[in-house]
């Protein structure tokens, strides 16, 4: 069985969320397909948007620190 993730492939399209009888159905990259309670996928929303939330500041900081390593090769 091919797991997700195998070839450390990072996905940039979002995946596609679905409502059926009460179960969240999650549509993802490299035929990806998950099924959850509400509950469970409440969760998992609340999980994924720290992750979000921490990799966007990561980003954030990295970018910022390479402006501040290119003012100071112009400046050197």
């Amino acid at each position: 069985m091919r797991r997700m993730g195998d070839d450390n492939e990072i996905y940039q399209e979002p995946s596609k969320v679905t409502v059926d009888d009460g179960v969240v159905k999650v549509e993802g990259p490299d035929a990806v397909e998950v099924k959850m309670t509400p509950e469970a996928a409440d969760e998992t929303s609340e999980r994924l948007l720290y992750g979000a939330m921490q990799a966007l500041g990561q980003k954030h900081l990295e970018e910022t620190l390479e402006k501040q390593r290119e003012k100071s090769d112009v400046a050197d």
